[in-house]
């Protein structure tokens, strides 16, 4: 007997906005630690277009622009208050918990002030 899968959950879900803030500021602190760049909010806002619609889901530009912007925030401060080497190991967790099947404790408290900062918001 195969297990049913889960179904995904609505776009403008707490958790699913929750998780997008996460990807996206993974994304962002990847590309800071490659390039030396940051992403615009605009640019945020197309990445989350993009995920959005591989499972056939979108929210609002103000929506997306929002949650861009709630990342571009976490980022910075991630990257302003971490050493480069931890900057680097923490966006390595963060992209890595991007699989579902890793876990991680850094990853689960990142998701934590990601849904915290949805809450201040």
């Amino acid at each position: 007997m195969s297990p049913h899968p889960r179904p995904t959950p609505p776009a403008d879900s707490r958790g699913t906005r929750a998780a997008l803030i996460f990807a996206l500021t993974a994304e962002r602190l990847s590309i800071h630690y490659e390039h030396g760049q940051w992403l615009t909010e605009a640019q945020g806002a197309s990445f989350i277009a993009d995920w959005l619609r591989r499972s056939e889901r979108a929210l609002p530009l103000a929506e997306r622009r929002q949650l861009s912007a709630l990342s571009d925030g976490l980022a910075r401060q991630i990257a302003g208050a971490l050493s480069r080497e931890a900057g680097l190991y923490t966006t390595h967790e963060m992209m890595e918990a991007l699989d579902p099947n890793y876990d991680s404790e850094l990853a689960r408290s990142m998701m934590d002030e990601c849904a915290r900062l949805l809450d201040a918001d």
